[in-house]
């Protein structure tokens, strides 16, 4: 199956464009220091000991601006851990047309978790921190696992755009499924060791391994020989 973009109106591949006006940059700016705030002291402290007060207190903003943004302490890391998956899907919905499928989706795999540059690794080892704090917090797991499925809801509609309109929406979501499934299992296995955030062991290639073994059975993700 090769790609071809499917875009309409400011979208590419499912993704917009459209560039965010001041006031959602600052929201957003906003939001990703009160996460990062909220991952330093869960990591630090752990998520019992840690209250909305204490992460309002760190990151500088006032406890009515915390729920303003978010619903609870563990609620408060969710942009943090749905940011990469973000910048994959946009890469993913850049990919170059003619290429397969199955290529392009272990291309943007691999670039999006190669920890390249210091904020990339930084990024990583805040994933690590927070899926370690998870084991004890099920309210934590369950951030984890519901911004898992809003990427993979939202991946469906770039993998629409590479492959198609012709394509089986059911062979869609399942391509969807096994990609958001290989990076989060990857993740999970990854911050369960002390591997290094590149190399072997790293999340990049445990990905693409993972990719491998679940879309093997997949019409739509067979690889060309």
């Amino acid at each position: 199956m090769k790609c071809t973009y499917g875009s309409r109106g400011r979208t590419l591949g499912g993704v917009s464009t459209k560039p965010p006006s001041l006031t959602e940059r600052r929201k957003a700016a906003t939001q990703l220091d009160i996460a990062r705030a909220a991952a330093e002291l869960f990591t630090e402290r752990g998520p019992d000991d840690t209250t909305a007060e204490d992460i309002a207190l760190r990151a500088g903003v006032a406890l009515r601006t915390f729920y303003r943004y978010f619903r609870s302490k563990q609620d408060a890391v969710a942009p943090l851990l749905a940011g990469g998956a973000d910048r994959w899907r946009a890469e993913l919905a850049a990919t170059a047309p003619g290429t397969a499928l199955p290529a392009a989706l272990e291309r943007s795999i691999a670039a999006s978790l190669a920890a390249d540059g210091d904020a990339a690794a930084e990024g990583l080892r805040w994933t690590r921190g927070l899926l370690r704090a998870a084991e004890q917090d099920p309210a934590l797991r369950a951030v984890w696992f519901r911004v898992n499925q809003e990427s993979e809801d939202r991946l469906r509609s770039v993998l629409a755009g590479l492959a198609g309109p012709e394509t089986d929406p059911l062979e869609l979501r399942l391509a969807a499924a096994a990609a958001t499934d290989a990076i989060r299992i990857a993740l999970e296995t990854w911050a369960e060791t002390d591997a290094p955030v590149r190399g072997e062991g790293a999340p990049a290639a445990l990905a693409v391994r993972c990719l491998r073994e679940l879309m093997g059975g997949m019409r739509l993700l067979a690889r060309e020989e």
